[in-house]
């Protein structure tokens, strides 16, 4: 990376924004910052690594061609990847055919220990939060953002209301957030 990345120790907002007047080390920096957590989030849904790595260049293809679609007043570039990337693996493992399941999958990736620690602390948070939370619920998150069912779908899979499905889903997420943003 060039001197001038490296020295880009600037937040979020602030390298989109250099990503919008076309500066690729900034790119660099934010590939950087969050390519795991997009990677991470495409390979638990679609459950295959070169699908995963598809999905993740594709994300932030994406983000080069059209940073201005990142909108910093809405939330966290972090959250806003990975909701883009969990939409994306369940896009296409809708549209794929059922192949036979890999059951490894081996991940290389040089670690940051500073952001892993960080993220080590947010994901015990919310593993802390999915564990005390009632079955029904996590269920409830569990199959929207891992098995791709829309609410509709899990209202009908699990033969309960769909406003109870979308009750328990948002609340499930507003717990989430909180454990998140005390991080």
């Amino acid at each position: 990376m060039s001197t001038a990345a490296k020295n880009l120790g600037l937040n979020d907002g602030a390298l989109v924004s250099a990503v919008r007047s076309g500066n690729q080390d900034a790119m660099a920096q934010l590939y950087d910052r969050y390519s795991s957590v997009v990677y991470a989030v495409a390979l638990r849904v679609l459950t295959d690594a070169a699908a995963a790595e598809d999905v993740l260049q594709e994300i932030f293809m994406q983000l080069w061609r059209n940073p201005g679609s990142f909108d910093a007043s809405r939330g966290n570039l972090a959250p806003w990847l990975a909701v883009i990337a969990r939409n994306r693996a369940v896009d296409l493992l809708r549209k794929r055919k059922p192949q036979t399941e890999i059951t490894e999958a081996v991940v290389s990736v040089e670690p940051d220990m500073a952001s892993e620690a960080d993220r080590g602390r947010t994901v015990e948070k919310v593993r802390a939060v999915l564990k005390e939370m009632p079955a029904s619920q996590r269920s409830a998150l569990e199959m929207a953002y891992f098995e791709g069912y829309s609410h509709s779908e899990i209202a009908e899979k699990t033969k309960e209301p769909l406003g109870t499905i979308k009750t328990r889903i948002r609340a499930g997420l507003m717990l989430l957030r909180k454990a998140v943003e005390a991080t």
